[in-house]
């Protein structure tokens, strides 16, 4: 039986490998995530993810530049619009009304249908707080998202129903040919957040909505969201938020009418190639002919600033909130250009994994690891003692283990942090952390005079999925248990969950990756070195930690790894978030 230093070193064809799980195990439904999970979604700006929710910032975390301030519902100016949204996460009344100076007030209300004072349907009217006027809302493109939040601020909290969204208007009304195009993103509290055009519509029809307040189960035939909101089946998975949480969106295998993310998302298709990374993959702005920003529901007829009914652009603000938060330089090759699939293992290049390095142990070097930023290298719980943190080095840059040269530079271990409950029997939660000494007295700790390079740290489990390309690197053993002195990589594929083979050795935090028949596999060394995934945007992820497998290149047993994206939370506990956060931080 291969042990957890006996790893196979895999390098594949391209195969697709599925097995049917031999335990339950909960769906991606059974999850109910909304729009504040940050395993399936950006959060906002005023946001930060942790352990898998979107939280709100304070409002002194929130970027220090802005363009303009804003005001709050209940008069309050605020600095910018970010931190108005962290205030109002505590408290309601600082929901956003206009941009500063405070004067005027935003209003929504219903012209009722039915007549009653309490009805919960009704044509929607706006009074902006510079105009005097009361507009309509043009029908066009106005949406089951716009409807929600309509309904939202009106104090229906699971939104509009999903029925009928245009109203005619009564003849008085007719010669009113100027309205206001409303467009939302989804997050919004109020209309006042979102964007406001004015317009013109000679339809004898204007935007209205039906606000949700049924309090019964489902039944058969409908979805239930997670917000308790019944909806159609049918109305699931087509990039339009129906539930007004985001739920019925975010574990689709196909998408209807709209673009599907890699992780199983679906987001309106005016999302893609608009400038803004909505995938957490980053597949939506690939490929694109360029970066406008654009909304095709945009249907404004003047183009001068008077047509904006609104001075402040939110979503403008928005933007810039999101970018001047800083991002983490990670998992990008300054040399690094894609190779073809291969079969069969190849001799590494000098800096082609610039996070790779080797555990020396004593005089030998038994395992790898994966550089992750500051002074913290990522491996094996089963490489490495706690107690013994003084017999290990950290290797820089090694190429050939029989050939030392001036680049290559080493590092004494200051602490070893392994996971608390790792099993050396079973081999669960087989990860650990090095901590090197900075032996420089440098804010860079490794990264002084070499090429080293952090491997990003995923924090989402979709990121990456079953059939995904990635690849193994390390110095374990070869065809017939040969020694392997040159750093060898290869390719291999994600697999689906590895119960059925391994049955009650397979943990939820481990990953399955290899060939079916086994021509590529990994031997000892290979250990605690890097599993590497791309996304979209070729940004390297440590997807993988070698651990543990059943002998070498035996078919139908593939590579066990570590999670990596299943332990952020506890290695982020150790390293600090913002040291290995990309986004979310």
């Amino acid at each position: 039986m291969k042990t957890s230093s006996l790893i196979c070193f895999m390098f594949c064809f391209i195969y697709v490998y599925s097995v049917t799980a031999a335990v339950s195990k909960k769906t991606c439904w059974d999850e109910k995530y909304t729009m504040k999970s940050c395993h399936k979604v950006f959060c906002a700006p005023w946001q930060r993810c942790v352990d898998g929710k979107c939280i709100c910032k304070l409002p002194y975390q929130c970027p220090r530049n802005k363009t303009i301030g804003a005001c709050s519902v209940d008069g309050r100016s605020f600095l910018s619009y970010c931190q108005l949204k962290s205030a109002e996460c505590s408290n309601p009344k600082y929901r956003f009304f206009s941009e500063s100076p405070c004067s005027g007030k935003f209003e929504m209300f219903l012209k009722n249908i039915t007549g009653g004072p309490e009805s919960k349907e009704g044509i929607v009217k706006i009074k902006l707080p510079k105009h005097n006027k009361e507009f309509f809302v043009c029908s066009e493109k106005w949406t089951i998202t716009e409807a929600n939040i309509a309904c939202q601020q009106l104090q229906f909290p699971k939104g509009a129903t999903n029925g009928e969204l245009n109203y005619n208007i009564l003849e008085e009304d007719e010669k009113e040919e100027e309205c206001l195009q409303v467009t939302c993103r989804g997050f919004e509290s109020t209309l006042a957040e979102c964007t406001i055009k004015k317009s013109t519509s000679k339809r004898n029809e204007r935007a209205g909505v039906s606000c949700y307040n049924k309090t019964s189960e489902c039944i058969e035939g409908q979805f239930s969201c997670v917000n308790g909101k019944c909806i159609s089946h049918n109305e699931t998975c087509n990039g339009q938020n129906e539930c007004g949480d985001l739920s019925d969106e975010l574990c689709c295998t196909e998408c209807v009418n709209s673009f599907h993310c890699k992780s199983d998302v679906c987001i309106p298709r005016s999302y893609v190639c608009n400038g803004e990374v909505d995938c957490i993959g980053g597949e939506d702005e690939v490929g694109c002919e360029s970066k406008i920003i654009h909304d095709d529901r945009e249907t404004s007829v003047e183009d001068n600033e008077k047509s904006n009914a609104v001075d402040y652009d939110i979503d403008a603000e928005r933007r810039l909130i999101k970018e001047s938060i800083s991002k983490l330089t990670c998992g990008v090759s300054k040399e690094h250009t894609r190779v073809k699939r291969i079969i069969g293992g190849h001799k590494a290049e000098k800096n082609q994994f610039p996070w790779q390095v080797a555990i020396k142990d004593g005089t030998k070097i038994n395992c790898g690891g994966i550089y992750i930023g500051g002074c913290w290298v990522l491996t094996a719980a089963h490489c490495v003692r706690a107690d013994q943190a003084k017999r290990y080095r950290i290797i820089v840059e090694l190429l050939n283990r029989l050939e030392y040269d001036k680049d290559i530079d080493s590092f004494p271990v200051k602490s070893v942090k392994v996971h608390e409950h790792y099993d050396p029997n079973t081999y669960e939660n087989d990860i650990a952390l090095l901590e090197a000494e900075n032996i420089y007295k440098e804010p860079a700790c490794m990264q002084v005079d070499n090429n080293l390079l952090a491997a990003c740290v995923p924090w989402s489990p979709y990121q990456f999925k079953a059939g995904d390309t990635c690849t193994v690197s390390g110095w374990g053993r070869g065809d017939g248990l040969s020694k392997v002195f040159h750093l060898k990589w290869g390719h291999i594929n994600l697999m689906d969950n590895c119960s059925a083979i391994y049955k009650e050795r397979f943990f939820d935090k481990m990953e399955c990756a290899g060939t079916y028949d086994g021509s590529i596999d990994s031997c000892k060394g290979d250990s605690g070195g890097p599993l590497i995934c791309r996304d979209a945007e070729n940004v390297a992820y440590v997807w993988g930690v070698v651990s543990w497998g059943e002998n070498c290149g035996l078919a139908g047993y593939p590579g066990v790894y570590t999670k990596v994206a299943s332990h952020f939370e506890w290695i982020s506990r150790h390293v600090g978030r913002q040291l290995i956060a990309k986004h979310n931080i």
